[in-house]
């Protein structure tokens, strides 16, 4: 059997009717249609409007505003990609300061993260404060050693 726009039909079951409120004592929801008998919650359209708790002060007044949410002792690291070591000298020891001397790094602010995006060709004793676990195992493969330094 072929599929066609106008064969598809939704499951038995899947859509079922709307309740009609206030259409006479014996459809079931008549008078006052299952809301009660007065207040807010009985009358026509939206009782409050969307993001209204009551008084109290919303969710959406609550949280503090301007993009995110502060991390607390949030680390930040000098970064570096893996690809970028391929210029380097084979058996060459690449720290900070062998990388602010080379160039790659201009700004040494904050202690090294080597990242793994690219491939490595070229054996290196890398000594960097953190690495990403696919920077890691490039640079094993390369034949070179990964070293957590301060």
């Amino acid at each position: 059997m072929t599929f066609r726009l106008d064969s598809l039909k939704s499951n038995k079951g899947a859509r079922k009717r709307k309740l009609r409120k206030g259409r006479g004592i014996s459809a079931g929801q008549g008078a006052s249609c299952g809301f009660g008998m007065r207040g807010q919650k009985s009358r026509s359209g939206r009782p409050t409007r969307p993001g209204f708790e009551g008084g109290q002060m919303p969710l959406y007044r609550r949280v503090p505003k301007l993009k995110h949410f502060p991390l607390v002792n949030q680390k930040s690291f000098t970064i570096i990609n893996v690809s970028s070591f391929n210029d380097l000298k084979e058996g060459t020891k690449v720290n900070l300061d062998s990388l602010v001397k080379s160039g790659l790094v201009t700004n040494p602010k904050f202690p090294l993260k080597v990242l793994g995006n690219g491939n490595l060709k070229v054996k290196l004793l890398v000594q960097a404060a953190a690495f990403t676990s696919s920077a890691k195992s490039k640079i094993e493969a390369a034949g070179g050693t990964c070293e957590i330094f301060e």
